[in-house]
């Protein structure tokens, strides 16, 4: 069972920059790790003109693309719920990590990311999931751990420490 620590914070405080430095760091590890994006808008992954864009414009609930180097499979929720994060996990191959950016609430253990100058409400102490903060500069009064954003070790030896992985 994959072990899973989420990526938190609000617009523009750099979790999608902080995920690809902690899968460079984890995969130098030889872990195999996952990822998992919640969007809060409509997205697409293939696009007009495209035979599976036009196999869901034609009707198709679920679409899989299938090459020699990668799969995609596209489910249309139509007008069912979202997935929940454990239903997305549940979904996943053999990995040993799951980084999940976004899902700012939830079971799961998360870091909560702030960036200086970026006006946005503070998750920590109002969501037990968070479990420390990543902040470019000083955080007064918090109560869990506040880990450099500049030092990606730091923060992946936290992540490490915290689901006791193992490489």
């Amino acid at each position: 069972m994959a072990k899973v620590f989420g990526i938190a914070g609000y617009k523009n405080a750099g979790k999608t920059t902080l995920i690809v430095a902690l899968l460079q760091h984890f995969t130098a590890q030889g872990l195999r790790v996952a990822t998992l994006k919640h969007a809060h808008h409509e997205f697409d992954i293939d696009h007009p003109g495209k035979d599976s864009f036009q196999h869901r414009e034609a009707g198709a609930a679920e679409v899989m693309v299938v090459s020699t180097k990668r799969w995609a499979h596209i489910t249309e929720l139509q007008d069912g719920p979202e997935p929940t994060l454990d239903e997305c996990v549940a979904r996943l191959g053999d990995v040993d990590l799951v980084l999940v950016e976004g899902w700012k609430r939830g079971e799961h253990p998360r870091l909560e990311l702030r960036r200086s100058g970026n006006e946005a409400p503070e998750l920590a102490g109002h969501d037990k999931g968070i479990v420390a903060i990543v902040s470019d500069g000083p955080v007064l009064g918090a109560d869990v751990p506040v880990l450099p954003r500049d030092d990606v070790s730091a923060i992946a030896g936290f992540i490490s420490h915290h689901l006791q992985l193992t490489t």
